[in-house]
């Protein structure tokens, strides 16, 4: 693959999921400029791992995502609103000289072969998901189908989207998201998310004991 426009977040975002984007500093708005003159209008998108989005000088990770460019309207004086989806999975070969947008070789890097994927541990996960979304439910005082909640991320019958719909839908931080995108195969993206959803069953238990 070419040299792609990059662009940095400070999260994390996983295929399948949507994007949302208001631009407005210039060399943003240049990026869109080149993508929409593409015929796939499409950017990718990294995690910064330290610094901040605006300004550059960032610290920024090897493994993101391709960002399709879906719908965008033109604000005037260089400003956009996009509406992207999240596809293809990449891993940086080389970052290029910010010139003006961020800019990198990349190649994309669909799951590597590896153990098969155990469909109850997804169950599990999914159950484990539900019972927390409930149990915080209660807590509120509110009534919530935990169920409700996660139906629907199996649909595509792609245990990875399965597993990256999952990930969207719990409520985690951004190192434990690249965690689940970073996962070089499907069995050890089950291993990551079911970690994550460890971590913030842990969280929501200390911080009911703490209340």
């Amino acid at each position: 693959m070419p040299t792609l426009p990059m662009f940095p977040l400070e999260m994390a975002m996983l295929p399948g999921e949507q994007l949302p984007l208001r631009i407005f500093e210039p060399r943003y708005s240049a990026l869109v400029q080149t993508c929409l003159a593409a015929d796939d209008p499409a950017f990718g998108v990294v995690l910064i791992e330290a610094g901040r989005e605006v300004g550059g000088g960032d610290s920024r990770s090897n493994v993101g995502a391709l960002a399709h460019i879906a719908e965008y309207s033109d604000t005037g004086a260089g400003g956009y609103r996009l509406n992207c989806v999240i596809g293809e999975r990449f891993r940086v070969l080389e970052w290029q000289p910010d010139n003006p947008y961020p800019q990198a070789a990349v190649e994309l890097w669909p799951d590597e072969p590896g153990a098969p994927v155990d469909v109850d541990a997804i169950r599990d996960i999914e159950d484990r998901m539900v019972a927390l979304f409930e149990r915080i439910a209660s807590v509120r005082g509110v009534e919530v189908n935990g169920r409700d909640i996660v139906r629907g991320a199996d649909e595509s019958g792609d245990p990875a989207m399965w597993l990256y719909a999952l990930a969207t839908r719990l409520p985690i931080g951004p190192a434990d998201k690249y965690a689940v995108l970073a996962a070089s195969t499907a069995a050890e993206r089950v291993a990551a998310l079911s970690e994550a959803v460890d971590t913030v069953v842990a969280m929501v238990e200390f911080q009911l004991s703490e209340g």
